[in-house]
Order: structure tokens, then C-alpha cells, then sequence
């Protein structure tokens, strides 16, 4: 089985859009990684979006995504 080439690059253009890594980076990942990566993302944008209309921090970010990017609650990817 073959990964798909329009999966492939669905997901190396969502990595390096959020995160600004160069192509051959991005494309280095192990499957698994670039998917974990491509999951987490979504999680943030996820909270972003649904604390979109909650209180700010102080620095455009909703308060809620600051305390869960600080706490670490948001994990580790290695």
C-alpha cells in the first residue's frame, strides 16, 4: 500500500504553514511523527477557535490557549 501523494502533500503544506519548516524538513518526518504533529496542530486550532469569543490574555491569544500552552497540557510530541 502506498501513501497517497494527495495526502502527502495535504499534510506537509499544513505543517509548514503553521510552523514555517522548509519542505525537505518536513518531509524527513516519519509518517507517524508528521501525522502527530498534523493532529496537534488541529487540537490547537481547535481550542483557538473555540475560546475565539472568551476573554484575552493580554497578547491576542484567548486566556484558555495561553494557560493550556503553558501548562503543557497540550503534550509532547517526542
Amino acid at each position: 500500500m502506498t501513501y497517497g501523494t494527495d495526502q502527502l502533500f495535504e499534510e506537509v503544506s499544513y505543517v509548514a504553514y503553521h510552523f514555517h519548516w522548509p519542505f525537505d524538513q518536513i518531509l524527513d518526518l516519519e509518517h507517524p511523527v508528521r501525522r502527530e504533529f498534523v493532529r496537534r496542530i488541529g487540537a490547537i486550532n481547535t481550542a483557538i477557535n473555540a475560546t475565539a469569543e472568551s476573554s484575552d490574555g493580554g497578547d491576542g491569544r484567548p486566556a484558555e490557549v495561553v494557560d493550556v500552552i503553558a501548562s503543557g497540557s497540550a503534550g509532547q510530541w517526542w
